[in-house]
């Protein structure tokens, strides 16, 4: 099925995201996502939307502009961040984020003498870490790495890594597991399936129907739909770019070896499919 012809919304488009996760009469549904995201770890009974962009405290402070920002009964603090593809500089993204909600909780000009709310960062992510486990859940917080316990507990990360995550349905264990089944799956999905029962699963499959969309929220997501298409596109001509560009630099390499040989341009060229202009132009170094 696709993208166009699909029942369900794509939850990884920032239409579908918003729809599903930013709505003050559908909070229920992001409460629920939390609660199992933290498993026991905190209990969120009620949130608060808050407004995604920030200016900082003075005035040349850089705005920030986030996905999704709420606030818990308790006045902890939660970042909700899509992010589609890998960057150079996302980690150090995520720390600034986070010292910026921070840094707001102590007025200006204030003394040091109140605690901080915590404040907690889950990233979505459509692709994997470099370097770091296979884990499709990646938990963060600050640690003592002499004896692995957390030094504070009042700010932590956690990271969806979607790629890492290919479970198949009689796989799923958990309600986590449903999630991430979710996340990834809902607009190739035709119908709810039996192993989604939860009342939360069964209001996100009502309230993503493409049909039930309205005029103005049907062309906001297929403008969605076609930016990723566009990227996804983008990216895969990319990588085809890159294999080529391997594969010829790789024949090239072979040529040149076989240059050093002695071998004539003409068997070279035979060996290695290279036209006789590309074999001349090689040096001996």
């Amino acid at each position: 099925m696709t993208e166009n012809t699909s029942r369900y919304i794509d939850p990884l488009t920032d239409f579908g995201f918003k729809l599903l996760f930013g709505n003050e009469p559908d909070k229920d549904i992001l409460i629920e996502f939390l609660n199992t995201l933290f498993q026991g770890e905190k209990h969120i009974v009620d949130i608060t939307y808050s407004a995604t962009e920030y200016s900082g405290s003075y005035t040349k402070e850089k705005k920030v502009l986030f996905d999704l920002t709420c606030t818990g009964q308790d006045g902890e603090q939660f970042i909700i961040e899509m992010q589609r593809t890998g960057q150079k500089f996302f980690r150090d993204r995520c720390v600034f984020y986070m010292s910026r909600l921070i840094s707001a909780q102590l007025p200006k000009g204030k003394d040091w003498n109140t605690p901080l709310k915590e404040v907690y960062l889950i990233g979505i992510m459509e692709f994997q870490f470099n370097n770091v486990d296979s884990n499709y859940l990646h938990n963060i917080a600050l640690m003592n790495t002499d004896t692995g316990k957390v030094f504070y507990k009042g700010m932590g990360y956690k990271f969806l890594e979607l790629p890492s995550f290919d479970k198949l349905e009689h796989e799923l264990e958990s309600d986590l597991d449903k999630w991430f089944y979710l996340l990834k799956n809902l607009s190739r999905l035709n119908k709810i399936p039996s192993f989604l029962d939860k009342r939360v699963f069964q209001k996100i499959f009502k309230i993503a129907e493409v049909s039930k969309l309205t005029k103005e929220q049907r062309e906001l997501y297929e403008s969605d739909i076609k930016a990723k298409s566009d990227w996804k596109g983008g990216m895969d001509w990319a990588k085809e770019q890159a294999a080529e560009q391997a594969a010829e630099q790789t024949q090239l390499n072979i040529a040149s070896a076989m240059k050093k040989e002695g071998l004539t341009n003409e068997l070279i060229a035979k060996l290695t499919k290279l036209s006789i202009e590309e074999i001349e132009l090689i040096t001996l170094g």
